[in-house]
């Protein structure tokens, strides 16, 4: 009988290739026409970290 929680190897943390881990979440709310439109994209979560970077990037060079 298969084990019903997986192999050890699905409860190992994904390995990622970044300088900095994703080690939390965060959540919003939005439209529903936002979260579909962001939903259709290849990446979505890529897509929403670099938004909200770039976003962080100019406000930290608008307040300098």
């Amino acid at each position: 009988m298969p084990n019903p929680k997986g192999t050890p190897e699905n409860l190992e943390p994904i390995k990622s290739n970044r300088e900095e881990q994703l080690t939390t979440t965060l959540s919003f709310r939005v439209t529903e026409k936002m979260k579909e439109d962001v939903k259709a994209l290849d990446d979505p979560p890529e897509f929403c970290r670099q938004a909200i970077q770039k976003a962080l990037d100019e406000k930290k060079a608008k307040d300098k």
